[in-house]
């Protein structure tokens, strides 16, 4: 499909020339080029040649409700012919101001930026203003964007992880400072008893403890009730806060995957699917917190600004989208992926193939691997899995199928039965396919 005279070719020759690598996001490039879009509709793309495919990938969870939905695409249209930003408040940022803290108990108060990114870089600064401390522990290769302080340990690799009772600060980006590296306590998911004694070494310094309660970079399976339990109890006790990203996990129930516990975090990141398909983020939590950005404080301690924060057309898209993705459709969808998981584990029965599904909420995610990873650690692919893995991804675009590139996928509203049995379908043929050619994985050695 991407031959050299194809539409897509000669767009990526253009992009080459003006584009790092040809394009802004790297999620969106592919061997030997990239898809470019010509239409999303509900829960399909199709691509300048005309091929169309079911989405998983829903632009990396952010679409909840899929492509171009009837009432956000009427609600933004409204909005759109009064304006896109001003230098004044808008009411519509109240109103979904309102209806967000009124979806979880741990939200007393919100502020709206511009995305997930922007989201836990305010809350770590948040939690450095609040608590007067320098550092910051998060999991082993958990993804929170691109932030010095959230990316360190992200990309952690065998040669440079570190032994697995005190895991290495590991840079993401060439050139990170050593002092950023020296103020991340990175600790071992799921693993209470090894995280707090990490945790203790620091106690006097850590601001906050960041932890994704799903996190889909180290093996999408949910935080153990133990593992959050654990450290809200070291928090408290030694004046911490507990920060939650739920960029991703918040479409994991109507108030976000917290509702998984009992405990709540003192302060949420947001972002991706609140935005009803448009850029956003969002920090909400405890209000003594959140008014380390209060402007009309005394002393403000954490002056924040943003010239697209809140801006109507994301406020009007998010609330409409948050409003349609009531209790029901949250029961609905998680339902749906509840089957869509089972399914895949009969495909890989079926198939007699060496691999599992993990996943919660009404995200999937396949590892070639026999057993469910447990941690980052385990989870981790070597070079040989990845290679099969892009062989799996590309067998299930060739039969119409979109997934994110870790072999994850996302469901949207429009989604039904008939979709997970496309894509279960599809991927009974890709085992059968990689075993056939004996494109099997090996296990390797976790340290």
């Amino acid at each position: 499909m991407n031959s050299n005279s194809s539409r897509s070719a000669q767009l990526f020759e253009r992009a080459l020339k003006v584009l790092p690598g040809g394009a802004s996001r790297n999620a969106v490039l592919r061997k030997p080029l990239p898809f470019y879009v010509a239409k999303g509709e509900g829960c399909h793309v199709t691509d300048i040649e005309g091929v169309r495919r079911v989405d998983f990938a829903n632009n990396m969870a952010s679409l909840i409700h899929g492509h171009a939905h009837p009432a956000i695409v009427e609600a933004v249209t409204r909005q759109l012919q009064n304006g896109t930003a001003f230098t004044f408040a808008t009411e519509v940022e109240v109103q979904f101001a309102e209806h967000m803290v009124a979806r979880s108990a741990s939200f007393e108060k919100i502020r709206f930026v511009n995305s997930g990114t922007e989201a836990i870089m305010c809350c770590l600064k948040a939690a450095r203003a609040f608590t007067q401390r320098p550092k910051i522990a998060k999991v082993e290769g958990a993804y929170h964007g691109i932030y010095d302080y959230a990316e360190v340990s992200q990309t952690a690799a065998p040669a440079n992880w570190g032994e697995a009772d005190h895991p290495e600060s590991v840079p993401v980006t060439r050139g990170t400072p050593q002092g950023v590296l020296n103020d991340v306590v990175v600790i071992p998911f799921n693993d209470p008893v090894r995280a707090i004694a990490l945790l203790d070494e620091h106690a006097k310094d850590i601001a906050c403890v960041l932890v994704d309660p799903l996190p889909h970079r180290v093996c999408l399976m949910r935080a153990s009730t133990e593992f959050i339990d654990a450290l809200r109890a070291w928090t408290t006790r030694n004046g911490a806060l507990l920060v939650f990203d739920e960029v991703i996990t918040f479409r994991s129930n109507y108030g976000g995957a917290q509702e998984w516990y009992t405990t709540r975090p003192d302060l949420t990141a947001m972002g991706k699917m609140i935005g009803g398909g448009f850029p956003v983020g969002a920090l909400a939590g405890r209000a003594d917190v959140m008014d380390v950005l209060n402007p009309n404080a005394p002393k403000v301690l954490f002056p924040h600004s943003g010239t697209f924060s809140a801006n109507p057309v994301t406020m009007t898209a998010g609330l409409t989208a948050m409003e349609l993705f009531n209790r029901d459709e949250v029961t609905r969808l998680n339902a749906l992926a509840d089957r869509a998981r089972k399914q895949i584990a009969e495909a890989i029965r079926e198939a007699d193939y060496p691999a599992c599904v993990t996943g919660d909420g009404s995200m999937f995610r396949i590892h070639l691997k026999p057993e469910a990873p447990k941690n980052y650690r385990m989870s981790y692919s070597s070079p040989d899995e990845a290679k099969l893995v892009k062989l799996l991804l590309d067998h299930l675009f060739d039969h119409g199928i979109m997934l994110i590139n870790t072999c994850s996928g996302t469901l949207s509203t429009p989604m039904t039965g008939a979709e997970i049995d496309r894509l279960t379908d599809a991927l009974l043929d890709g085992f059968r396919k990689l075993k056939e050619v004996g494109a099997v994985p090996v296990a390797a050695a976790v340290q």
